[in-house]
């Protein structure tokens, strides 16, 4: 978390959920393939009206739950295998698609919809693993990393830009983000292999505390090194060799 609020994810200070994603109560937000809901969470602490999507109904059950505990009162949970998602053509403001699109059998179809559900001059905030990421990971991670229901697809950062501009978006931003979180990676599949665990399943369901000592020493390091004063200059530098993510703000035009 240190690191993802040293490149600007969840600033409370600014409202923005990412640089050039402010999110206010003026919003209605939208959290496609929310996951574990930290981007709905946020939003909702923001005072925005919020509605997270999921096709695993015990995520959207873990994120009600939480949301009632924090006091939010306008909020809503979808269970949505399938599209078109079961809400009204331009009824959003704010559209979040976080490590969604490489999972998904057709991105461009999944695009499309988000781009029906926005407003005129909606943001979105959209974010891929990036391909040099994803490339260091083949041939380390096992086969099924790389198989529905996990990424399917690798997107190169033209590929990444072609899609959104495809759909009708206006790009406002693109970032690079997460050499902590590749090399994380790297470490995990490695340790995986030495203990002789067999992948199976959504990696992202997969990887929950505790985690390896390993991967404990690795979080102890970077957190050494962030403290230093180079630290920030030089995890600018690697966050662009190595991202574990590619960001795209875009906009849908007026």
């Amino acid at each position: 978390m240190h690191d993802a609020v040293l490149s600007g994810w969840f600033n409370n200070a600014t409202g923005e959920l990412h640089p050039d994603f402010a999110v206010s109560s003026q919003d209605t937000v939208l959290d496609f393939g929310c996951g574990g809901g930290g981007a709905t969470q946020f939003c909702s602490r923001q005072g925005a009206h919020v509605i997270f999507a999921d096709s695993d109904a015990s995520k959207i059950a873990q994120i009600e739950e939480a949301l009632m505990q924090s006091g939010a009162s306008s909020f809503q949970g979808i269970v949505s295998e399938t599209l078109p998602l079961p809400l009204e053509d331009a009824s959003v403001s704010r559209v979040v698609a976080q490590e969604v699109l490489e999972h998904v059998e057709n991105p461009q179809q999944v695009l499309t919809d988000l781009y029906r559900l926005g407003r005129p001059g909606a943001l979105y905030l959209l974010s891929v693993p990036h391909e040099r990421s994803e490339l260091m990971q083949q041939g380390i991670a096992p086969a099924s990393h790389f198989a529905p229901p996990n990424h399917r697809h690798i997107f190169d950062e033209e590929q990444f830009m072609e899609l959104v501009q495809t759909t009708g978006l206006e790009v406002v931003s693109r970032h690079n983000f997460g050499f902590y979180w590749a090399f994380w990676m790297m470490l995990y599949w490695a340790n995986l292999d030495a203990e002789g665990h067999v992948h199976q399943g959504a990696t992202h369901d997969l990887i929950t505390p505790p985690y390896a000592p390993l991967l404990d020493d690795w979080a102890a390091i970077w957190q050494r090194l962030l403290q230093m004063p180079a630290g920030p200059e030089l995890k600018r530098r690697l966050d662009a060799l190595l991202p574990k993510s590619q960001i795209i703000v875009a906009r849908k035009p007026n």
